[in-house]
């Protein structure tokens, strides 16, 4: 794939908007967490409480994104969008108030904290079904590569000018996110106007298809499943502020670098699968990728150098990046449109439930054996995690190509 075939997604307008919103919202999600995180471990200096701000993220994104994905499907997807980027601005103004007043209670962080998580619950599945109405079929590739590179570009520079921002206050910090967060709303609704997908009115029962989708499906299902129980049990990165307070000595500066690195390795990975997709031995890339965030987590945990650690975090990055890929065209690319957003939906609980559960559990298990065993035996979970689903799932570990898009196989037999 040459450069310009690369870059063909953005020469559609409304997916520069959308992309160009995604950036500016990614941005502002990576400076709060590293601002709230530092704060709130400033205030309590107990691992724990960083794991309970995982789970007053979890709380309300379980709740809410399966009836979302249902919203998602059933209204226009931008201004699904602009609610759900809005209720991220109530998150950023709570925080602020909270640095304004001189308030010194942990449980308002915690309601700040939930916001967020309810405004995920709605983006994550809006945002992933979205995109293949904004681009051709034969460009999508290169739009999921392209979206995955500029997420983890802000990814990157999202945690370090947090750090910097946050020398200057933690107010600085959250009035830049909601800045942020605003002009991603002035974005989304740049896009044209986009019918609902769904013609039939709310059902709850409608809410579980795509549960049924995905458990009528095993490739799905070993794929999403996957990066649910590997992340659990390997993230690392809610215990970064101790870490960087009490390992690496490195301050709020060196955790906005260390929060940026994986998505440094993330980026560098995505930019290389737009240059060259994966088209053969999907599922062995997969595995592999995995397999990867496992062992960088190992040498992450073991590691009291600062360089070391940051090479560890890249190569746990870059080993994510090849599983979000692969992850998100299989989902994708199996979904039928009228049901993506559900679909969606499902995908957003087993990531969600990856992310916040596994920050709940990083909190827990260095609370119960100590910093370092927590990392390793995360590390060595998700190894064990690789090995358990090569056996399970024989057919996502032998798959070869991606599948054709369901779009076109149902026009096709139409």
């Amino acid at each position: 794939m040459r450069l310009p075939a690369v870059l063909e997604a953005l020469r559609h307008p409304d997916f520069a908007f959308y992309a160009g919103a995604r950036f500016a919202a990614t941005l502002a999600w990576q400076m709060l967490t590293v601002a709230a995180g530092w704060q709130l471990y400033a205030l309590t200096k107990d691992p724990l409480a960083l794991g309970l701000a995982g789970l007053a993220q979890f709380l309300p994104f379980v709740t809410l994104v399966l009836p979302a994905g249902q919203i998602a499907d059933l209204a226009d997807r931008r201004l699904v969008l602009v609610g759900a980027y809005a209720c991220e601005v109530v998150s950023a103004g709570v925080l602020l108030w909270l640095v304004w007043s001189g308030e010194r209670h942990v449980w308002v962080m915690y309601v700040a904290m939930a916001f967020f998580g309810a405004g995920r619950a709605f983006w994550m599945p809006t945002g992933q079904a979205i995109t293949p109405k904004l681009v051709p079929p034969e460009v999508f590739p290169s739009a999921v590569a392209v979206n995955g590179a500029l997420f983890q570009a802000a990814a990157i520079g999202g945690p370090g000018v947090g750090g910097l921002l946050y020398l200057l206050g933690p107010d600085v910090v959250y009035g830049a996110t909601a800045a942020l967060l605003l002009l991603a709303m002035g974005l989304v609704l740049a896009i044209k106007p986009l019918a609902p997908t769904a013609k039939a009115s709310w059902q709850f029962s409608d809410t579980l298809e795509g549960l049924r989708f995905v458990f009528s499906q095993r490739v799905v299902l070993g794929a999403i499943s996957l990066d649910l129980f590997a992340v659990l049990f390997g993230g690392a990165t809610a215990l970064l502020p101790i870490f960087a307070a009490d390992v690496l000595h490195v301050g709020p500066v060196g955790l906005g670098v260390l929060r940026a690195a994986p998505g440094l390795g993330a980026v560098a990975m995505a930019s290389l699968l737009a240059w060259r997709p994966i088209g053969r031995h999907v599922g062995r890339w997969m595995f592999g990728g995995v397999a990867v965030f496992g062992l960088a987590t190992l040498v992450f945990g073991a590691s009291t150098d600062f360089r070391l650690s940051l090479g560890a975090l890249v190569c746990l990055g870059a080993g994510d990046m090849i599983s979000i890929y692969i992850r998100h065209m299989l989902v994708q690319l199996q979904t039928p449109d009228a049901i993506r957003g559900r679909v969606s939906a499902v995908n957003s609980v087993f990531i969600g439930s990856s992310n916040e559960l596994g920050e709940f559990e990083s909190g827990a298990t260095a609370r119960l054996f100590g910093l370092v065993p927590a990392v390793l035996l995360g590390g060595l979970a998700t190894l064990v995690v690789v090995a358990s689903f090569m056996k399970l799932f024989p057919e996502l570990r032998t798959m070869d190509r991606f599948p054709r898009a369901r779009d076109q196989q149902d026009a096709k037999a139409a």
